[in-house]
């Protein structure tokens, strides 16, 4: 599979909607003339809900696009597809595959004071490589698990501010507000939608990072180590596809994109 790719061929980004783009955006910062593809399967969201299997499941169907599509790599942008399915799709495919996992480990190497909340879904807070993640800092650091299932909606509905979102982050923050917190990590790439809500709410003292970066420092890693790395001087290409149309619009809005950076 994958023979024939190239310098040229186009970096494959899936999520299981909207979220992903948080993630390829800073792909496109970091390595602005490579080219672009992303799925988003907007259809069967959240996945945050649903048993590994049929994550799984789903993701191996995304990956038959990708095929199709002659790309060079592969992100899976989802920590719960990467949760359920990374090490599969690494031995099923010879292509670079590179995961997302919650930035706990910056979060603890920060040394700043007080606990470090993880918010993610469900399934990702309970899958083994992600409390396997958790155990090796334990005992460095207070870290508390936050579930928040119902806030993927919101995102994949492009709703990223506003009283309903308040109200919503309000209820699962409050019971952690009259306590030192110095990080909260976002463990889904949905959640950097809602950033800036959820810093009106902690305050400008709470860092709030996520683990796109590490992410794509890794791809460029992975891509460099097989000389794959788009030398072309001109900006690349972002296309970006949806199993709902309806979501589609809202997804290309979500990008904002340089005007340089062509999206089809």
């Amino acid at each position: 599979m994958y023979n024939t790719v190239d310098k040229n061929s186009p970096i494959g980004f899936f999520d299981s909607g909207v979220g992903g783009i948080s993630v390829m955006r800073r792909a496109v910062e970091l390595m602005p003339n490579e080219n672009y593809i992303y799925f988003g399967d907007s259809k069967n969201a959240p996945y945050g809900v649903k048993h590994a299997d049929e994550v799984k499941k789903l993701t191996f169907n995304a990956m038959k696009f990708f095929e199709e599509s002659g790309v060079k790599a592969v992100v899976i942008a989802c920590n719960t597809a990467t949760s359920a399915a990374i090490k599969e799709l690494r031995e099923t495919y010879n292509i670079p595959i590179i995961g997302i996992e919650p930035a706990i480990k910056p979060a603890v190497e920060s040394k700043k004071q007080g606990k470090i909340i993880i918010m993610a879904t469900t399934m990702t807070l309970a899958e083994k490589k992600f409390n396997n993640l958790m155990d090796k800092y334990k005992d460095e650091r207070e870290i508390i698990k936050l579930p928040a299932p119902g806030l993927v909606e919101f995102v994949e509905s492009g709703i990223f501010s506003g009283e309903e979102v308040m109200d919503f982050l309000k209820e699962k923050l409050s019971p952690y507000l009259n306590s030192k917190i110095s990080t909260i990590v976002l463990g889904c790439t949905h959640y950097p939608f809602v950033k800036n809500a959820i810093q009106d709410i902690v305050g400008e003292d709470v860092d709030i990072i996520d683990g796109s970066y590490g992410t794509i420092r890794e791809l460029k890693r992975k891509l460099e180590k097989i000389n794959l790395i788009n030398d072309q001087r001109e900006d690349g290409y972002v296309k970006i596809f949806n199993s709902s149309d309806i979501v589609t619009v809202i997804m290309a809005s979500a990008f904002c994109t340089p005007a340089s950076h062509k999206i089809s």
